[in-house]
């Protein structure tokens, strides 16, 4: 569907200019209309919208600049050019600071005042961009985007609006998959900095040779192969917020400059001997016990308490089943408008199989299955045989043993968290043919952390 012309208004007491206007932007497509006084374009205005007005700044009822204050008043979008004498440039430039887009002084050529059209409807195409832009990254990143009605998702909903209303750090913590990107960009797009970038780094995926250079930059001939001064991620966040995702896996060493980044707003570049001031808001997440690993000596614990200002928790789906439907739906509706196929729904068998399975991937593993889902089944409903086999496969459930005298319930349920955790790596070395960085993608860790886990379960050589 081709788009609406453009509506134009055209003011003039000049029965000839406001008859020339009209035939010339008619003739280039525009819709436009004619306003011979003050009082009948206010009128024309207030009855319906335009994208430009067109208006003398000397009318016999009023003047130009009181027609671009009731045209922004009623739709800041509006965009007013004005049409001025020589002898009043200096009230032009005026109206120009109170918000008018340009001014074309008579006589003018017709390919001049088209030239000035033109300019000034890409603007108002520009504003609507830019408005279109700012609603999808709300609808997408909102609040509304973190879906769930348990009193855990309902808690979380408030405690993230309160804290993206805030200026600290931010510490999200939760089980791979559980959404925690998501949260840290509702953060972002909800807070005063939502007009500035959101940048990611992920401290897990980097090589910690490299992760100073990618979070601070680095000047030319910094080390072999910095040809070029670049910066870092921290200054590429200057003024919006960054975040710092498995940051757990963050190397000792930039752990503490980390710290001082923060404590100061200040970093230098590797090589550099200049300090630059950075306006970041940190949000930093985690799939680890962060206050664990602070008392076992792994992280820092001055920089545990500089980013955990503000701390959230992500709940695990298997803490949330009640929210299962509500998230099926939401991804079975996202994928029809995304225009992948038409819209589809669950079965109540496929729905009974996915209540009883433990999710140990979370929301993530969820979108996955039902994406393969929606690929393989036919016709309009999602049914038990389209959805992964694990799902249905009851012997690859846990079998949970209660603890008796010798052995405490906390014992019991780190060996329970272990034996998952070695049958989910199993499971994924083999669907990845071996291949541990394939492995590490699937289960949503970094392989740094997979090697880790690989030895402290026997299940190989990292």
């Amino acid at each position: 569907m081709s788009e609406a012309p453009a509506r134009i208004l055209v003011v003039d007491d000049e029965e000839n200019m406001v008859h020339f206007l009209t035939k010339l932007l008619r003739a280039e497509g525009f819709e436009v209309e004619g306003a011979p006084t003050g009082e009948s374009a206010l009128d024309r205005l207030r009855a319906a919208p335009y994208e430009l007005v067109l208006t003398d700044l000397r009318l016999p009822d009023t003047d130009g600049i009181e027609i671009l204050k009731v045209a922004r008043e009623l739709r800041p979008e509006t965009v007013v050019v004005l049409m001025t004498a020589y002898g009043t440039i200096g009230s032009a430039i005026e109206a120009m600071r109170a918000g008018a887009y340009d001014y074309v002084t008579k006589p003018f050529r017709a390919s001049e005042i088209l030239q000035v059209v033109d300019k000034a409807l890409e603007r108002v195409r520009l504003r609507r961009e830019v408005i279109h832009l700012r609603q999808a990254v709300q609808v997408r990143f909102g609040f509304g985007s973190l879906v769930g009605k348990t009193s855990k998702m309902l808690e979380l909903y408030t405690q993230t609006e309160k804290v993206a209303a805030a200026r600290g750090a931010v510490l999200i913590q939760g089980e791979s998959g559980t959404g925690k990107e998501l949260v840290a960009k509702a953060i972002h797009f909800n807070s005063p900095r939502t007009s500035g970038p959101f940048v990611v780094i992920n401290c897990g995926a980097i090589p910690e040779a490299l992760q100073e250079s990618e979070l601070f930059g680095h000047e030319r001939g910094a080390f072999t192969g910095a040809i070029a001064t670049r910066k870092g991620l921290f200054e590429e966040a200057h003024g919006g917020s960054l975040f710092l995702d498995e940051v757990a896996e963050m190397a000792p060493g930039l752990q503490a400059k980390l710290l001082r980044a923060l404590q100061d707003g200040e970093i230098r570049r590797v090589g550099g001997t200049k300090t630059l001031r950075v306006d970041a808001r940190v949000i930093a997440a985690t799939n680890h016990d962060l206050a664990a690993d602070v008392r076992e000596g792994r992280f820092r614990e001055d920089l545990f308490y500089r980013l955990n200002v503000f701390p959230l928790f992500l709940p695990p789906l298997r803490e949330r089943r009640e929210d299962l439907p509500l998230l099926v739906d939401h991804f079975l509706d996202r994928l029809a408008r995304e225009g992948q196929g038409a819209l589809k729904r669950l079965s109540p068998e496929a729905l009974r199989a996915m209540m009883a399975y433990g999710w140990p991937g979370n929301v993530r593993e969820l979108e996955h299955a039902i994406e393969r889902a929606v690929l393989l089944s036919e016709g309009d409903t999602v049914g038990p045989q389209d959805l992964p086999p694990e799902i249905l496969a009851p012997t690859d459930e846990l079998t949970v043993i209660l603890p008796d005298a010798a052995v405490s319930l906390k014992e019991t349920m780190a060996r329970v968290i272990r034996d998952a955790e070695a049958r989910l790596i199993r499971r994924a070395l083999a669907q990845s043919g071996n291949n541990r960085t394939e492995a590490a993608r699937i289960l949503g860790i970094s392989r740094r952390a997979l090697l880790y886990k690989l030895q402290a379960y026997n299940l190989g050589r990292s």
